[in-house]
């Protein structure tokens, strides 16, 4: 088995001191992708930077306190990058080889309509999809399976965030993103597949955001926009998918859950 986990901290060194590592501790993971780390491997105490039992490999921002992509693997990978001129010191994306498989990080930009982040967002995702297909495209020549995890900041169907009729207009919920995002899941395109939808047809989320806001935990009023998308070998071997959502508001360490799988090897 391989059992993977991804989550978006909110900030790795304020998770850290709500629950993060005891989570980490206790996890069967073998893979853990972390997104808005918000932190340079200085940092971080000496157990988040390098704990027990973990390679890490750290993917901070070139600004200060923003975004930061994190994998802690239980085997030693080799890495490598994305080959981006504007985005690979963003903090936005890490990718690492491990036997068979390729496992990224991802932190898409979240923007925000009518700025500048919105426009960064868009163009990360015209690049980020060519990168998507030459790495299945490289890794189907070397015989592995490829698998991208992450804060994605897009709800693909209406099933993915409960207030989906007043989000029409919102950045993650554009027609445009949401275009793109089908670009990437469809056969002839990206070639990838969203497992834990296709592990959980036809319901709404499972949510895996949810605003600190009001209510919204409580009333599971959350988006589904963490992802592990996959190429078609490996999502056919997932046998479990689910979001590790805590059991009350209180004990949450992020506004986002940890979304785990475990796929037979």
């Amino acid at each position: 088995m391989l059992t993977v986990t991804s989550v978006n901290v909110n900030g790795l060194r304020a998770a850290a001191k709500k629950g993060f590592v005891e989570w980490l501790d206790q996890t069967g993971a073998d893979v853990v992708c972390l997104q808005e780390v918000r932190a340079e491997p200085q940092q971080l105490p000496e157990h988040v930077r390098q704990p027990d039992g973990w390679h890490v490999v750290h993917a901070p921002a070139a600004a200060k306190g923003r975004a930061g992509v994190s994998l802690y693997t239980r085997r030693e990978p080799d890495r490598v990058g994305f080959g981006s001129a504007e985005f690979d010191g963003s903090g936005r994306y890490v990718e690492a080889d491990l036997p068979g498989v390729t496992v990224a990080s991802l932190y898409l930009p979240s923007g925000e309509v009518g700025t500048e982040r919105q426009d960064e967002k868009v163009r990360f995702m015209g690049e980020f999809l060519g990168h998507l297909k030459g790495l299945r495209e490289r890794a189907a020549a070397d015989g592995r399976e490829v698998l991208v995890c992450g804060d994605w900041n897009i709800a693909h169907q209406q099933a993915d965030l409960k207030n989906w009729r007043g989000n029409i207009k919102n950045s993650g919920f554009l027609p445009e993103e949401r275009e793109w995002l089908s670009q990437v899941l469809a056969p002839e395109d990206g070639g990838y597949v969203d497992v834990v939808r296709a592990l959980h047809p036809g319901v709404e989320g499972p949510y895996s955001w949810w605003s600190y806001r009001g209510r919204a935990f409580d009333n599971d009023s959350g988006w589904r926009i963490d992802y592990h998308l996959a190429t078609p070998g490996l999502a056919a071997k997932a046998v479990k998918g689910y979001v590790e959502r805590a059991a009350t508001h209180t004990e949450r360490w992020s506004d986002h859950a940890p979304v785990t799988v475990v796929y037979e090897r």
